[in-house]
């Protein structure tokens, strides 16, 4: 007998060879690897680097050069176009202290996960959940275990912006990298020596918040979460720094006073 609840029949879509490449051959650029005004391997190169055909490479190729990364030169080859450097400016120059490098990231991280929040509840499929779900309780037990939950952070927030089932959102975490999280002691881009047990604590409830309305299914609870945590975050890091200010005030006037 034919069972009357709805089956989900959503199934995550790869991605192309081609935008494969594409994601490689950004990367690079964004890490400097390939300069502007330099060339571009041959495509020969490119297809024995990857291992696809001339046509996926082209088809990369053209999807770079319609983002204004790469231009065509006739009998010369593919170039790194000049300005590339203020396309990725803002993440990839000097923007200041690390401090500042954190509130921005955190600034355009509420610009981009509330929607995808909401997205992720309406569109995900059930290996998309269980991999939101698997974050999270990495992050839980890495907390237990009092080890760095940086890496588990990040890969929660990630993992809901794959649930979107567009990649541009998982594109906008990559190439905010490890400055996404700001007191992940691990990483260069860490503002923080020590790790707070009580910080990554307030972290995780709102991550239970996010995940509960994800599964749930309801996108508008979602983002409202999203929105909350983000904000959350922005707030806990003015307060720290604005307490390490202090602290660094009053050591200084007592260094002149002795």
């Amino acid at each position: 007998m034919a069972s009357d609840s709805a089956v989900d029949l959503r199934v995550e879509r790869k991605p192309k060879l081609s935008e494969t490449v594409v994601a490689a051959i950004r990367k690079q650029l964004q890490a400097g690897d390939i300069l502007p005004g330099h060339k571009l391997p041959t495509e020969g190169q490119l297809t024995e680097t990857f291992g696809v055909s001339r046509t996926v490479i082209r088809e990369a190729l053209a999807k770079l050069a319609a983002d204004g990364l790469v231009e065509a030169r006739q009998g010369a080859g593919v170039f790194v176009t000049e300005h590339i450097s203020t396309m990725f400016g803002a993440l990839a120059a000097d923007m200041g202290s690390k401090d500042s490098i954190a509130l921005n990231v955190l600034e355009v991280r509420l610009a981009v996960e509330i929607e995808s929040a909401g997205l992720a509840a309406i569109r995900r499929n059930a290996a998309q959940e269980a991999a939101i779900q698997e974050a999270f309780f990495e992050f839980e037990r890495l907390l237990l275990n009092s080890e760095p939950t940086g890496p588990a952070d990040l890969a929660f927030h990630r993992a809901i912006a794959s649930a979107t089932n567009n990649p541009f959102y998982v594109e906008m975490l990559d190439v905010l990298g490890r400055r996404a999280i700001p007191c992940d002691v691990t990483s260069p881009w860490s503002t923080e020596l020590v790790q707070s047990d009580s910080y990554q604590r307030g972290l995780q409830r709102e991550h239970l918040v996010i995940l509960n309305a994800i599964t749930s299914g309801d996108a508008e609870a979602a983002r409202e979460a999203m929105r909350a945590h983000l904000t959350a975050s922005q707030q806990r890091y003015r307060e720290r720094l604005h307490a390490r200010q202090v602290f660094y005030a009053d050591s200084v006037r007592a260094s002149e006073t002795e």
